[in-house]
């Protein structure tokens, strides 16, 4: 199914920015007859709106949310990583952004100053967005800043630095916060999604650089980056009219944005079927049957705010005894043995484990059953978030963290907001302590462990608490293992939940069994009320015997979930941080070089 996304004034006029474009005579769309006032640029730039976020970050796989079959190439890495062969695949396509600068080439059409110089503004955020995704994907890219015709020779121009498409897009960024109206616009981009969208990108290449180790001789540094971070970070957090929503959970269930704490979100409407999957993918049996892995879920505070590996017996706890007392959040994100779910159809007790890969059900975006329709596939209707008021506090406190400056004062200001909101104990810097599960091989940063840096304990933290709040969101985990050079966190286990063996289970808490186990060839007798679930076999060639819905255990019949179990999974640090360009883009231009590890049979010039 389509889906739209329709800022406001859009959705007033009851079109979309795909119907705008099929709807209007060809003949009036050249640049001559167009670009006149406002309101050609409110349309033309709607498909920008619709094609330049990302309207189901949810489905974004990582090391610590994944699908029962089919896990991400980024996950398998290895052979499953290919050089795309046709030109304009793998991201490497330019036809937004032909637009943006077809749309900043007219602006001279426009007589009203003020148009110009906010719609100026909206095209060079959107540019910068543009470049953004371009960068942390490929590397050096082309830059362009004007719309090319068929024999302009930049077509054929080689990479440019990556430091000269960062200059250029501080100054397109730069340039749109002082343009964008301050006003609260939810659905379409204003100063402080420009401010956002800035700190997001500065906070990305400070930390890449540091961790990457990249400097340039002319230009500016990773400290330099992480100050504008901070800077614009801290901007949003004191000159801004947003505020954090009283209830985290309701956050990302209701149906229209809070205005108070969306800086910018997607709106979704199912009527004009406008809509995403985010119901019917975690209630869905066909939709995937993703599950959070053990990592995450073990990662989460205790309410008291000590770490949960701390817990004696923290690797084989049970699931019951696993949720208890956790950070709040952990509740409002995936669910507990107290969940219950009603509609007019049933009503479903703790988490459904057949319809994930771990047992650890998310719920995150999941629609309340008073909307049934929701749950069936592509009906979800709640706004998606763009950029949200909680990031740029976690924005802020990196920033300063990775410089070395962060004080007590920061964390009051930024971590500790989220933390409060939660129910969750203040941090207190002076006291904090390196928790060893952050470190460890199966479970943490090893790159940043290495390094060990004097507060390496601060920015585990940060880090911990980033994972958390921004999980399923177009901040996404995959960005996040990039910058921070942790792309071994994808080769560690994708483990569940822990089962000592074939039998009965309570997963809700009410000492009554709701799952039993076995490892016979059929169920056994067993008077109470359960799901049965059978434990798959692995055959001599390393396959599973394929019992439907069945369970895969990590030590064949007890252990951990563990559904890619015979699956080989590999990070290659010196390839996969970026991807390839196509073998058909570069046949077309041999001035591309190849990202380095990537073999297209072409010539082997590389670029960082």
């Amino acid at each position: 199914m389509k889906k739209y996304i329709l800022p406001v004034l859009a959705v007033v006029m009851g079109i979309s920015s795909c119907d705008f474009l099929e709807r209007t005579p060809k003949d009036k769309l050249v640049p001559e007859n167009y670009f006149r006032n406002e309101q050609d640029f409110i349309l033309f730039s709607n498909s920008f709106y619709d094609n330049l976020f990302d309207k189901e970050p949810y489905e974004k796989q990582s090391d610590i949310i994944f699908q029962k079959g089919n896990i991400s190439d980024e996950l398998l890495g290895g052979v499953a990583r290919q050089v795309p062969t046709v030109a304009g695949q793998g991201g490497w396509s330019w036809g937004q952004l032909r637009k943006i600068n077809t749309m900043l080439g007219h602006m001279d059409q426009c007589d009203d100053p003020d148009v110009v110089k906010e719609y100026t503004g909206l095209a060079k955020f959107f540019r910068a967005r543009f470049y953004y995704e371009k960068v942390k994907r490929f590397g050096d890219v082309p830059w362009y800043d004007k719309e090319l015709g068929s024999n302009d020779p930049d077509l054929y121009k080689a990479r440019d630095s990556r430091e000269l498409i960062m200059s250029h897009m501080l100054e397109d960024i730069d340039f749109a916060i002082d343009a964008l109206p301050a006003e609260v616009s939810t659905y379409r981009v204003n100063k402080w999604a420009a401010l956002m969208l800035k700190a997001q990108f500065c906070l990305y290449e400070g930390t890449y650089r540091k961790y990457h180790e990249l400097s340039f001789q002319e230009g500016l540094s990773a400290d330099d980056y992480l100050r504008l971070a901070a800077e614009a970070a801290k901007r949003i957090l004191t000159e801004s009219p947003y505020d954090l929503a009283p209830d985290y959970g309701e956050l990302f269930r209701e149906v229209d944005a809070d205005p108070n704490e969306y800086i910018l979100a997607i709106k979704m409407d199912q009527s004009l079927s406008c809509v995403h999957n985010a119901t019917g993918y975690a209630l869905m049996n066909s939709a995937g049957c993703p599950g959070f892995s053990k990592k995450f879920i073990d990662s989460f505070l205790m309410k008291d705010g000590t770490f949960f590996s701390s817990q004696e017996g923290w690797e084989t706890m049970s699931f019951v005894d696993q949720m208890a007392n956790r950070d709040p959040r952990l509740g409002m994100i995936t669910r507990l043995p107290s969940h219950v779910r009603s509609n007019s159809k049933e009503t479903v007790y703790g988490p459904d484990i057949a319809l994930t890969s771990t047992g650890f059900q998310y719920d995150k975006f999941v629609m309340d059953p008073m909307y049934e329709t929701a749950e069936r596939a592509d009906m979800s209707f709640n706004d998606m978030p763009v950029y949200r008021f909680a990031e740029a506090h976690l924005i802020y406190a990196e920033a300063r963290a990775e410089l070395g400056e962060f004080t007590q004062d920061d964390a009051d200001m930024s971590i500790n907001k989220l933390r409060a909101r939660a129910g969750m104990p203040a941090m207190t810097v002076a006291s904090l302590t390196v928790d060893p599960f952050l470190v460890s091989e199966d479970y943490g940063y090893t790159n940043l462990a290495s390094r060990n840096p004097s507060n390496l304990a601060v920015l585990l933290e940060i880090r911990r608490e980033r994972t958390i709040e921004l999980v399923m969101e177009a901040s996404t985990r995959w960005d996040d293992i990039v910058r921070w050079k942790e792309g071994k966190c994808y080769e560690q286990p994708l483990y569940g939940m822990y089962f000592t063996g074939p039998g009965p289970y309570d997963l809700t808490g009410d000492g009554v069994a709701d799952v039993y186990l076995y490892d016979t060839s059929t169920p056994p007798t067993y008077s109470g009320d359960v799901s049965f679930i059978q434990i798959q076999e692995i055959t001599i060639d390393g396959k599973y015997v394929p019992y439907s819905d069945g369970i895969v255990l990590s030590d064949g019949n007890k252990g951990y979930v563990d559904m890619h179990r015979t699956k080989t999974r590999s990070f290659d640090e010196t390839r996969d941080y970026l991807y390839p360009i196509p073998r058909g883009d570069r046949d077309l231009n041999r001035n591309l070089t190849q990202n380095p590890g990537w073999v297209d049979g072409l010539d082997t010039g590389y670029s960082e």
